[in-house]
């Protein structure tokens, strides 16, 4: 099994970084989840990534953690 860091960025206007981390908190319980990643792997080599919002639905309403090649 490989590691990735996988990011977002989303500006956001507040006072403190707290109520920065708590306005984009809301948002994301709120709305859509964002379907725009930066992705790097252990190499460092960092890949942008844009998921298809279907196929992203349906790889999360499945539990992988059921897969064999997970263990």
């Amino acid at each position: 099994m490989h590691k990735f860091t996988v990011s977002f960025i989303r500006e956001i206007e507040a006072d403190t970084a707290e109520e920065a981390a708590l306005l984009l908190y809301q948002e994301l319980s709120k709305g859509p989840v964002p379907d725009g990643y930066s992705v790097t792997d252990e190499m460092k080599v960092t890949t942008e990534v844009k998921l298809d919002r279907h196929k992203a639905d349906e790889f999360a309403s499945i539990d992988h953690t059921a897969d064999p090649g997970n263990w």
